[in-house]
């Protein structure tokens, strides 16, 4: 792409190659919907080594007591908020280690307050009110770059000595923040509208950002969520599938050893594995803190 065009790639520019999006039919458009959401992948896939440091510099904070917490107004802030919500139910995480922050507060989930984007100073209160310190993250999302809201969020963030990181979709912007996400998804075929192409890139990089968080800090064994949060039929039934085909046992066995080892599933694999009881098979875990691979190939038992 030559310097000429490359205002093509910011968020609010008109895509060229829907300039008839009106006239398509229902197929032609599905069809222009699918050729540019795999351009978002592949802009994804450019920040490879920006979502690897993210993910070790999060896991550093997650490990030494600090806390991670997602920033944005309107799309931006809700798709942070979804993806802090989705920690504790899938990896049994504590409320407070993963936080979404958005402009407007719970309100602006279900409905629209962009105007509070505006604020500089929302994002600044409400870095305060969190008792954000040295040992916290901080990620800033705003698709468009200039959401002052979220630099609010992430300059004070900075002054308070919080790693921070800034994820935007255009290249314009430069910051002087501790880590820039950029993937450039270029113009959207609805100009403007940044929940299409731009939400699906945000998506993407927090789905990797937070399971891969996860992975590193034990929560996950093979391919298996076995730090679940055991709270509904649902998820009993997937911590029981998990425990019927690690260990090869019968449904009525797995449910039996769930429920021995206080609805935990890592706890109660290695209640199976060492022929424990539950408080023995805790003990083990925290050894090797949480760590259940390591747990069960452990000499600290």
């Amino acid at each position: 792409m030559t310097n000429e065009d490359r205002s093509y790639l910011t968020t609010e520019q008109v895509n060229p190659l829907s300039l008839d999006l009106d006239l398509l039919s229902i197929e032609e458009f599905i069809d222009l919907c699918q050729q540019e959401d795999y351009k978002t992948i592949a802009a994804v896939g450019t920040q490879k080594r920006q979502i690897a440091t993210a993910i070790r510099l999060i896991s550093e904070a997650l490990r030494q007591g600090g806390r991670l917490f997602y920033v944005g107004a309107g799309t931006s802030g809700r798709l942070g908020v979804l993806d802090a919500a989705e920690c504790p139910p899938t990896f049994c995480t504590p409320p407070e280690m993963i936080q979404g922050i958005i402009a407007g507060g719970i309100d602006a989930l279900v409905r629209s307050s962009e105007g509070l984007e505006d604020s500089y100073g929302g994002g600044v209160q409400a870095i305060i009110e969190r008792s954000i310190t040295d040992r916290d993250v901080v990620l800033g999302i705003t698709a468009g770059g200039t959401t002052p809201y979220v630099h609010g969020a992430l300059e004070t963030a900075q002054k308070l000595g919080a790693k921070t990181i800034f994820f935007t979709c255009v290249p314009q912007i430069i910051t002087n923040y501790d880590l820039e996400i950029k993937p450039i998804v270029g113009a959207e075929i609805l100009t403007g509208s940044t929940r299409l192409k731009a939400g699906t890139a945000t998506k993407l990089v927090l789905n990797m950002i937070s399971t891969g968080v996860m992975i590193q800090l034990g929560r996950v064994y093979q391919n298996r969520m076995v730090d679940v949060a055991v709270t509904n039929n649902k998820l009993t039934d997937r911590a029981v599938r998990i425990l019927t085909d690690l260990l090869k046992i019968d449904r009525e066995q797995g449910l039996d050893l769930l429920n021995r080892s206080g609805m935990k599933v890592k706890t109660a694999i290695v209640m199976h594995h060492y022929q424990t009881n539950r408080e023995k098979a805790e003990d083990i875990l925290k050894a090797n803190n949480g760590y259940l691979r390591q747990a069960l190939n452990s000499a600290k038992i």
